[in-house]
This record gives C-alpha cells, structure tokens and sequence, in this order.
C-alpha cells in the first residue's frame, strides 16, 4: 500500500493540544465534540491516550477511512498515543444501515479481514517510541463474555428507549430490524469502556454518521466509572451535489492495490471538484493550510491547469501507495497522450491506464482498420482509412500509415500492449492475444 508513516510529507506539529486542535479545525475536520475546550484543556495537561476503530465488513479499507487514519496521524504527530481497533466482533454483526440488514459474514471471512485491515491501518502511524501506536482487536474481551454478564454489566445502562431514538433504528422499525443489529450499540460502546479501562483512553474520534454510537460510549464510561471522556467526529465528506464522497463510476475507492490500481486511485482524485478540491487537499494531505490557500489563489486564476487537483492526487497517492506509483501515474497521464514515453511505463501501470480509456483482446492477425472500429474510436471502416490517411491514427504514440496493416506486425509493448489514438485525446487499448 505504501511506506509506513509519512514522514516526509508532514509538518512538525507542536504537543500542545491547542494547537492540533486548531490545525483539525483549520481543516474542516471537526464537525461534532462533545467538549472542544475541556478537550484542549486535558490535551495542554498532558499526552493522551486515544482510539478510533474500523469495522472488517470488507477486505480493505476505503477512502472514507484514511480520513480517519489521517486524523489518528495527526493527533500522534501532536504527541498524544492511538490505540488504532480492529473490530473482529463488531465486524461479525456490522453497525445498521438505514437500508436494510446487513448479510452476516462467516467468522473466518471476518477473521482474514481483520488482518488485511490491521496490515493496512500500521502503515500510516508510529508503532515505537513514547507514543507509539496500539492495535487492539475487540473480540479479546468479547468472545469469552457471557451473555447474563454483558446484559448485566453493560445493557443495564442502555435505556431503549433511548435506542429506538436513535436516526438509524427509527428509520429500520417499520421495515424491521433484527435484535443483534439492535445492539450493536452495546458492543461499540463497550469498546471504549474496556479501551479506557485497559489504556486509559479518553478519546474516541470517527466519522459523524458514527457519532450515536460514539456518544453511546461516552455516556457508558460517565456511568460505569464515573469519569468525564471526550469524542470528536469529522464530517462527511461529500461532492459538490450532496452526495457521499469516495465513489467513482467503477465503483469504491478502495485502498487496496489489489481492488483498485494505484493509477486508478490516483485518477479518482485529478477527477475532483474545482468546487471542493481546496477541501479535499485540507482533510486528506499534511500541506499546512496556508500553503494550500496559496495554491488555490492560484488555481483559481487558471482552473484549466488543474493545479490543485494534481497536487491533490500526488500527495495521496504518495501516502497510500507510495512516491513511486505517484510518478508512474503522472507519466502514464501524459504518455498515453503522446507527451512521454510509453515504454518506460511499467505493465501493471500500463494496463491499469488502458484499463481507465477501455481495452479490446484481438488476435494478431486483425488490421489496423478492425481495431479502430473494435475500440469504437471510429464508427465505420471508412472512418477508419480515413483517420489513418489523414494522419491521425497513432499506436503506441507513432503515426501509422497502413489501414490494414495487422496488428502482429506492430511492435507491442511488454509483448501484448497497443495503445490505440485517434487524434489528440481518443485513446483506447489493444491487448494482443493468440489468433
């Protein structure tokens, strides 16, 4: 995924706990607290202990997640030490939907999640030093508690009605809601009593549409040990028209290599908003903000230059994949475009470029002429002479003159690979495979 901490693209950040405070602020990344000054006035005391969790409902973590990875980051650059959870019980039964219940996974499918999802979260936070980071797993004081003892020790403080007030449980009574999402509350909040118990953790950060359960958990530590703890929920981060930010076309915006190319999570973020991309570059990079005013002072006398959004994409990019996929990116951005040099492009990039624009398998002896129609670069195979007579049909960023000349006697990159251009911007590729 990427080198562990990145140091390299963070501010030294002082351990007063005003001033990470009014860094998060400074970024528009506290959208609820329960007590920002009694927070600040305990974090000036001293370094403290915080948490936020992950739930393994999936193999990888997604964009929405790094935000609160970041925010961890953050906190522990100030001085103050994570506990970073993995929920291998919470992630057996997955917080409510407002859509529907929620299909159970096995107990070894969660299992495997949670150590993908544990190698992940390391990667971005210090495990050494003083306040080096933590990660716990929640079905350690789950799985050999007894029913009679949690209903005991933990539902007594819970009252129902309480819970059926809550946004995501009223919304599910009328089409029904099962008993065991019901009480995922429960488990959540346990997590932080047990976490301050063991740790002494007085902080629990995460995502806004998280702040019932967070709160649960706040009020559960006041009433079984009678102590004050904070909470502190970024927002939602959404595009310009409302909706939740992190989908493309193709789907999530994953974390994992494996479920999206780096060239692919590198291109979701060039692909964002003029409107929102000064946001973006304050919640998801370490740039001190007045760097980034800069910048869109700038961007904003030449928005065609995307200076923002490139800048954007290098730095996460750089954090959650490393620098090396950031310069394999931006060189495929301009080669496929006949600006740089395709075969310095490694295949995985490659294909994962051509993956983006639409690739088409075609035997060796298909011409030229079947591959621009195949690849609907053109609409007819007049169309087709036409753009190669004409001088405007490119493979691999050289001008082809033969309309039928078959795609075996084209040299292919890494022995497959045609990149296939009509014009200046219609790109499309061929994958050359066997007749």
């Amino acid at each position: 995924m990427g080198p562990s901490a990145p140091t390299d693209q963070e501010p030294h950040v002082s351990t007063a706990g005003g001033s990470v405070l009014d860094d998060l602020t400074a970024r528009g990344l506290v959208a609820h607290s329960t007590d920002l000054e009694a927070l600040r006035a305990e974090m000036d005391a001293g370094p403290i202990v915080y948490y936020v969790g992950f739930d393994p409902t999936a193999p990888s973590l997604h964009v929405g997640n790094l935000l609160q990875i970041l925010t961890a980051r953050r906190l522990q650059l100030a001085g103050h030490r994570p506990l970073l959870l993995v929920g291998g019980s919470t992630g057996l039964i997955g917080d409510p939907k407002e859509t529907g219940e929620r299909v159970m996974n096995t107990h070894e499918t969660v299992a495997a999640w949670v150590e993908r999802i544990r190698d992940q979260v390391v990667r971005f936070v210090d495990l050494e030093g003083e306040n080096g980071a933590t990660m716990v797993n929640n079905l350690d004081w789950t799985e050999s508690l007894s029913t009679i003892d949690f209903l005991r020790d933990i539902g007594k403080h819970f009252p129902v009605n309480r819970m059926l007030a809550r946004d995501v449980v009223s919304s599910r009574l009328e089409s029904g809601i099962s008993y065991t999402e019901f009480s995922y509350v429960l488990l959540q909040s346990m997590d932080y009593l047990e976490l301050h118990r063991r740790h002494g953790c007085v902080l629990q950060t995460g995502g806004s549409d998280q702040w019932g359960n967070i709160t649960a958990g706040v009020e559960l530590v006041r009433r079984s040990e009678g102590r004050r703890v904070h909470a502190l929920a970024t927002p939602l981060i959404t595009k310009a028209d409302g909706t939740k930010f992190g989908k493309t076309e193709s789907g999530t915006v994953w974390l994992d290599r494996e479920l999206m190319s780096p060239y692919a999570f590198y291109q979701s973020w060039i692909q964002a908003e003029d409107t929102k991309v000064g946001e973006y570059l304050k919640q998801f990079t370490f740039v001190p903000v007045e760097e980034i005013d800069a910048l869109m002072a700038e961007h904003a006398a030449a928005p065609g230059r995307r200076l923002a959004q490139r800048r954007l994409a290098a730095e996460v990019t750089a954090l959650v994949h490393g620098q090396a996929e950031v310069d394999a990116a931006e060189l495929a951005s301009t080669a496929l475009f006949g600006r740089g040099e395709l075969a310095e492009l490694p295949e995985d990039t490659l294909a994962a470029a051509l993956g983006e624009t639409g690739v088409v398998e075609l035997g060796g002896d298909a011409t030229l002429t079947d591959a621009l129609l195949e690849t609907g670069l053109v609409d007819s195979r007049s169309a087709a002479r036409r753009a190669v007579s004409e001088g405007g049909a490119y493979v691999n960023n050289s001008r082809v003159d033969d309309a039928e000349a078959p795609l075996a006697s084209l040299d292919a990159l890494h022995g497959s690979w045609l990149v296939l251009r009509r014009g200046k911007r219609a790109v499309a590729g061929i994958r050359r495979v066997r007749s």
